[in-house]
C-alpha cells in the first residue's frame, strides 16, 4: 500500500497539474456557461474517465512500449493535434444564442458533452505523459500490484480530478448569469477555442 507520504505527493502533484487551465478545463468551463451544472458534470465525467485510461495506460507499462516507437507516438501527436484543431474550429464558429438559465439540457447534448470531455483528455498526450512522469515517483512501477491500482490510484485519481472539476464548474455557475448574452457566449468560446488552436501547436512544434 502506499504511505502517507506517497498520496500526499501524488494529490498534490495531480491537484495542481489539474488546477493550471487548458483545452479541458477552458472546455469545461465553456460547457458549464452554456448547458448549466448537469451538462458540465457530464463533460467532467468523460474528463475523468480519460484520465483514468491513461493512468491505467501507465501504470501497466503500455505506454513504454508505445514511447519505444518514435514514428508511432509522432503521428498520435499530430493527431491529437488535428482534433484539438477541429474542435478550436468549432468552438470558434459557435453560433451563441441568450441563455435561458432553467432550461434543461437534452441527453443528446448531455451525450456530447461526455464525449467530448472524453476525446479532449485523450487526445491530449500530455495527460499520459504527466502519469508517466508523477507515477515512478510514487511507487515503482514494475512492482505495482491491482490492489494499489484499483484500491488506491483510481479513487485518488477520481477524488482529485472531481474536486477541481467541480471548482471550475461551480465557479462557472457563478457567473453563468454574466455571461447569459450572446455576445458574452462568443467571447468565452472564441477564448477556448484560441487556447485549444494553442495546445494544438505546441504538440506538433513538440515532434519536429
Amino acid at each position: 500500500m502506499l504511505g502517507t507520504a506517497q498520496i500526499l505527493s501524488y494529490v498534490a502533484a495531480l491537484g495542481l497539474a489539474a488546477a493550471i487551465p487548458g483545452p479541458g478545463m477552458t472546455a469545461l468551463v465553456a460547457r458549464s456557461v452554456s448547458g448549466g451544472a448537469i451538462t458540465g458534470f457530464t463533460m467532467l465525467a468523460g474528463l475523468i474517465l480519460g484520465d483514468l485510461i491513461y493512468l491505467s495506460i501507465a501504470v501497466f507499462g503500455l505506454a513504454v512500449i508505445a514511447h519505444s516507437y518514435t514514428s508511432v507516438f509522432t503521428l498520435i501527436n499530430w493527431a491529437a493535434s488535428l482534433y484539438l484543431c477541429f474542435l478550436a474550429w468549432q468552438f470558434w464558429r459557435y453560433k451563441p444564442q441568450a441563455i435561458s438559465i432553467d432550461q434543461k439540457a437534452t441527453k443528446q447534448e448531455l451525450a456530447s458533452a461526455w464525449l467530448s470531455g472524453l476525446t479532449i483528455t485523450l487526445g491530449n498526450p500530455k495527460t499520459i505523459a504527466f502519469y508517466l512522469a508523477i507515477l515512478p515517483l510514487v511507487i515503482s512501477l514494475d512492482q505495482v500490484s491491482m490492489q494499489i491500482w484499483g484500491g488506491m490510484l483510481v479513487p485518488l485519481t477520481l477524488l482529485v480530478l472531481l474536486v477541481v472539476g467541480s471548482a471550475f464548474i461551480l465557479a462557472a455557475l457563478k457567473i453563468r448569469r454574466f455571461l447569459a448574452s450572446a455576445k458574452a457566449q462568443q467571447v468565452l468560446f472564441r477564448t477556448a477555442g484560441a487556447i485549444m488552436l494553442l495546445a494544438a501547436f505546441g504538440m506538433v512544434a513538440k515532434t519536429l
